[in-house]
């Protein structure tokens, strides 16, 4: 960690921070590529890209990163957390407001003092920090502000990873594969799903790691519910469970899907091997110059071909890095035309159902390289029985 209060136990920025610089560098390259004067940064996830902070407090009102080539960046921020962003992140210029009605003053006041208050500049509006009421307030104070959709503008620069998140990643992934490791060793008749629960965190935190929330790990009947929480519902002979979670390192993240048989489910065995061949062409098909959307095509046509063609009810892969996933990512979906480029990274779920409802499947995260995908992961895709 780069300590920055010196002051503060257990503070600063969990890179250093030129690497924070690079990344600012990229993004100002990409504002003057889309022709605009700045960009109003606003994504949880892209304000820890880019300055260090976790952006937590953003649920009580937007923090704006207001990056603008020739000029440092300044962070508009609510005054309860000035001292921890000023912490946490490698951000000089912090100008704080109070109330959240106060921020389009703030904001604006701001923008005057940076001469963009009628300039082209950018903003999140289609990720979840950003409501239509903050943008229409802005403009309020600035009619002659040009605001510009600039809502993958960050996505894009950040969807490359540098050496540095690469290494970031390898790590989360390392303790992906303990937590997946210790759901095989502990499954057994009875467990129940918030004992599993328990267990993986406690033996992951007793290695000095982390995981990311939520960790989803459905017994059973149980398996009809996608994204349920542990309940305290046990584990029977003959039944299938499913789990995802992920391992952190310096908050980013590597998520896993894997599948497991206490006993004998021919049904969902077999619509696990499905799975395991759409994984199998996802891996093959991601190679530098390929769409988002070949990707995808490939995948759903395996399951198309398959004896159960209606089992994917989903997308099936979407950008990793800090943090899981973020709204407005890179998306291995139908028709997108994102271009896959070396050193970007994708957590790719194949999560099926049966004809009643069950879930099954598994997932890699995997890094684009010039050669094609490199799995994260050391452990199996394949269904684990017990």
């Amino acid at each position: 960690m780069n300590t920055k209060r010196a002051t503060i136990p257990c503070t600063g920025t969990l890179f250093d921070r030129s690497e924070y610089e690079k990344r600012q560098r990229r993004v100002l390259e990409a504002v003057e590529r889309a022709g605009l004067d700045a960009v109003l940064v606003t994504a949880q996830s892209h304000l820890r890209y880019l300055t260090g902070d976790s952006g937590a407090s953003t649920y009580f009102a937007p923090h704006p990163l207001i990056l603008s080539p020739g000029r440092e960046p300044t962070f508009v921020v609510r005054k309860f957390d000035e001292e921890s962003i000023r912490a946490f992140s490698c951000i000089d210029d912090i100008i704080p407001y109070t109330q959240a009605y106060e921020l389009p003053t703030v904001c604006s006041d701001v923008l005057r003092r940076l001469n963009l208050h009628n300039k082209r500049v950018g903003m999140e509006l289609a990720r979840s920090s950003l409501a239509p009421a903050d943008v229409n307030a802005l403009q309020q104070e600035l009619p002659g502000l040009k605001i510009v959709d600039a809502s993958k503008l960050v996505t894009f620069v950040a969807a490359v990873k540098s050496e540095v998140e690469i290494e970031a990643l390898r790590e989360a992934a390392i303790v992906t594969d303990l937590a997946i490791n210790t759901f095989y060793e502990l499954i057994r008749e009875g467990v129940t799903e918030t004992e599993m629960a328990a267990a993986i965190r406690k033996k992951v935190n007793a290695a000095g790691n982390e995981l990311a929330s939520p960790l989803n790990v459905p017994f059973g009947e149980r398996l009809r519910l996608p994204h349920a929480r542990p309940a305290n519902y046990p584990i029977r002979m003959n039944e299938a469970a499913f789990i995802e979670l992920s391992g952190v390192s310096r908050d980013y993240c590597a998520p896993l899907c894997r599948s497991a048989v206490l006993g004998r489910h021919p049904g969902l065995e077999s619509l696990h091997k499905i799975a395991e061949e759409a994984i199998e062409a996802a891996v093959e098909a991601i190679k530098p110059g390929v769409t988002t959307g070949a990707v995808s095509a490939a995948i759903r046509k395996v399951v198309a071909q398959s004896a159960r063609p209606e089992a994917l009810r989903s997308r099936t892969g979407y950008q990793i890095g800090v943090y899981w996933s973020d709204r407005g990512d890179l998306s291995i979906e139908p028709e997108a035309d994102d271009v896959i480029e070396p050193n970007m990274s994708f957590h790719i779920p194949i999560i099926l159902f049966d004809e009643d409802g069950y879930q099954i499947g598994c997932s890699e995260s995997v890094l684009a390289t010039d050669n094609g995908a490199e799995i994260l992961s050391r452990t199996p895709h394949t269904v684990y029985r017990a």
